[in-house]
């Protein structure tokens, strides 16, 4: 990319001598100094249509050029093979909340080993109770009160274990039961037939799948934006992106619209720049837009960093790369200021008065 910059005040520069065109003099003049950009017209608010599911398009609501409203149905998906996993997925959690408050749940046969565990528990305790009263009158053998007294110890760590393992497999199945559902609810999601809704209120600029087309989440189905109004994206060279700043004026051509400049103001600079094209992407808005404008439509920009009046400059072409200037009394050293596509501004080392030539090839 280059810069480019306009001179605002047309002002001949003065030639000295008739018969010798190369010898000039400084004059005064407004310069303005400005970075270049190529211009695409875009809507505002152009988003693209994607489709959360695989599948094919089987309905189109809209067509191409159509105002839409927000929640407005454009698209509609089918897909079976949703259908198929959602089946299956409902007859995972029919089992699981079989297994969880069915009929032949296996917290009831649990439950039931409970119930048992806890009868011989209260045989056993009652027996060894009475065990134990007959050893305090020194009735009975050691042999039966130890018998007595383990029998009880056994059926009470019995019915805890089986108390502790009631409530494991309970939490378990509980969440089966809500792992099953959650994956069934989502498999409902996708099974249905899934209408894409447009998320603002605009126009559909294109559409990219016809009817009976494969669609997924990796390729956009159509382009929605701003119906009315529209913005200036501009590419700036990297080199030139530090003198660019929110609010500056950018002078923009359209290819649409010869011999005409249209006045905008920069809203947004993108801090990322772009590898392939060593570019940032900046945003304007426009000032006053053409009448009709369209999607895509190019052009070139300037966008105004500075501009300075009664200027001295000279044509570019009497400068040399060390900033030497010959005059006549010789080859002066120059200091230099803004420029534009052809001239120059310079601050110190001649004036108005100074004859200057073009310097030696």
């Amino acid at each position: 990319m280059r810069t480019l910059f306009f001179i605002t005040t047309s002002i001949a520069l003065i030639s000295c001598g008739q018969h010798n065109e190369t010898e000039v003099k400084p004059v005064k003049q407004d310069i303005t100094s400005s970075v270049y950009s190529s211009v695409t017209i875009q809507p505002d608010s152009l988003y693209a249509v994607y489709s959360v599911v695989t599948g094919i398009l089987e309905k189109t609501f809209v067509e191409e050029g159509d105002t839409v409203e927000i929640g407005q149905k454009i698209f509609q998906i089918t897909n079976n093979n949703p259908k198929l996993s959602s089946e299956n997925a409902r007859l995972s959690m029919q089992i699981a909340k079989e297994n969880y408050n069915g009929s032949h749940a296996i917290l009831e046969d649990l439950k039931n080993e409970v119930k048992l565990a806890e009868l011989k528990f209260k045989n056993d305790s009652i027996t060894f109770q009475r065990q134990q009263n007959l050893w305090n009158q020194k009735i009975g053998s050691q042999a039966e009160y130890d018998a007595r007294k383990l029998s009880f110890e056994t059926s009470f760590q019995t019915l805890k274990t089986l108390k502790n393992k009631y409530l494991r497999t309970e939490n378990e199945l509980k969440q089966q039961v809500q792992q099953a559902t959650n994956n069934y609810e989502s498999t409902l999601f996708l099974s249905n037939d899934y209408t894409i809704q447009s998320k603002i209120s605009g126009r559909i600029y294109a559409i990219f799948k016809n009817i009976g087309e494969l669609v997924s989440a990796q390729q956009p189905i159509a382009m929605i934006g701003n119906k009315s109004k529209f913005i200036v994206e501009l590419l700036v060279d990297e080199v030139d992106i530090a003198k660019i700043t929110l609010g500056q004026t950018v002078l923009v051509t359209l290819d649409a619209y010869k011999n005409k400049v249209f006045e905008a103001k920069v809203v947004k600079i993108y801090p990322q720049k772009n590898e392939r094209s060593q570019t940032f992407k900046i945003e304007a808005d426009f000032i006053k837009a053409p009448s009709k404008l369209y999607p895509g439509l190019s052009g070139e920009g300037n966008i105004i960093v500075s501009t300075k009046k009664n200027a001295l400059v000279v044509p570019k072409i009497y400068l040399t790369k060390d900033k030497t200037i010959k005059t006549d009394v010789g080859v002066v050293k120059v200091e230099t200021g803004l420029e534009s596509l052809d001239k120059i501004e310079i601050i110190s080392g001649i004036d108005t008065n100074t004859i200057i030539y073009l310097p030696e090839e």
